[in-house]
Formats: C-alpha cells, structure tokens, sequence
C-alpha cells in the first residue's frame, strides 16, 4: 500500500497583506500580479463615497456609499481605516476584513501609509506590511514619465509626495527596491509563503502537535 501524499492542512488565522510604495514604484503591478496567482489572496474593496463611473461594478471595484451611509459606518467603528482624498472618502469595512481572518482567507491592501497605520493600530498582529521602494528617483521619474498620463507639473508633484511617502519606511515590516520587477515579485511572494507558515497565525498546530505526541509509531 503507498504511502498517503495527500498534504497536511493545519487551521490557520488569515493575514492582511499590506502594500504600500510612491506613485510610480510598482505597488500596483505587484499586487495585480499576487492576486492572479496567488488564489488565497484576495483584494479588499474598499468603500468610497465617490460616485460610481460607468465601468465600475459596486461590490467588486468599490462598495458606493453616500456620505451619510459613510459617515454612520465610521461613527459606528466599522471601518478599519479611512481617508479623504480630492473630495472623496475611502475606506476599509471591518467586518469583511476580520471574517476572512477567521476562515483563514488572506487580504490583500493596496493602501498609502497614512491607511496603513490605521491598519497597524486596529490589527496589529494580523498586519504583514511591505514597502516597495523605487532604484533611485531618477527612475522614478522616467517610470513616471513612461505613463505618458501626466503633465511635467503633476509629476513634479507626484515627485514630492513620493520623498514624503518615502520618509515613513521604517515603520514597514518588509522593504523590497523594485529594481526588477521579477525578482522584486519573487520577494514579495516568499515574505507572504514565511508569514503563511508563523507558528502563532496556526492555531490549527496546538491539536496536530498533539496528535502527534499521542500517535504510536508502527
């Protein structure tokens, strides 16, 4: 009789994965790339009171919200982290977060740093944060330059945002200089394997372990 190859599936707890990079650095590709390969990870979708284009599909790009259905979900604590951008609010909804977290489903979160350190105050033991930094700000700007999206004047300031951006590294668990984009991926995907496997997100480990002690050999 062969021996059972099937593998061995411990109980886990999810984990939010946090991206964060200036404009320009590779944040979206990488995270575009994790979630068409990676089927454990899915996006958060966020909530946003900004009006709904026509391409958009509410509940898969964002949960459309108006200001007042916004303004009682955060008076309510129901959102982990929020911010006002252009006019606009954003955020991310609690409860779809920490049910995933329960059924050990992994979030992915393409947020700025200001996001990020709400995230860290509220779960600060669910949080494995990554900072994507540029090779150098010269290539930032070409990179910038490439989109052919802005005006010299937007990418200035997008350039000055960036140093800002930059200056809050530290307070990230990983940091990956996306020189190439491959092996910059590659990095990412070994920090989500190793954080996969931390003794404490297994709970499930606790009854194998002690399967294990009571199992008699041969």
């Amino acid at each position: 009789m062969s021996a059972d190859t099937s593998p061995i599936r411990i109980r886990r707890r999810g984990l939010m994965l946090v991206l964060s990079s200036p404009s320009g650095a590779g944040k979206s590709t990488i995270a575009r790339n994790l979630l068409e390969t990676d089927p454990g990870l899915e996006l958060s979708v966020s909530v946003t009171t900004r009006p709904r284009r026509g391409s958009e599909i509410d509940g898969v790009h964002y949960h459309f919200q108006t200001q007042r259905e916004f303004d009682r979900l955060r008076d309510s604590d129901a959102l982990l982290e929020w911010a006002e951008v252009h006019g606009n609010c954003y955020a991310t909804p609690r409860e779809p977060a920490e049910a995933a977290l329960v059924d050990g489903r992994d979030m992915l979160f393409d947020i700025d740093w200001q996001g990020a350190a709400q995230l860290r105050e509220k779960m600060p033991v669910d949080i494995v944060s990554i900072f994507i930094l540029p090779p150098s700000m010269r290539e930032l700007r070409e990179r910038l330059k490439r989109r052919a999206e802005d005006q010299d004047a937007v990418i200035d300031a997008r350039l000055k945002n960036a140093r800002d951006e930059i200056e809050h590294w530290r307070d990230y668990d990983y940091v990956v200089i996306n020189d190439d984009l491959d092996r910059s991926f590659a990095e990412v995907r070994s920090i989500v394997t190793a954080e996969r496997l931390r003794r404490d997100r297994r709970p499930g480990l606790f009854d194998f372990v002690s399967g294990l002690l009571d199992e008699k050999a041969g």
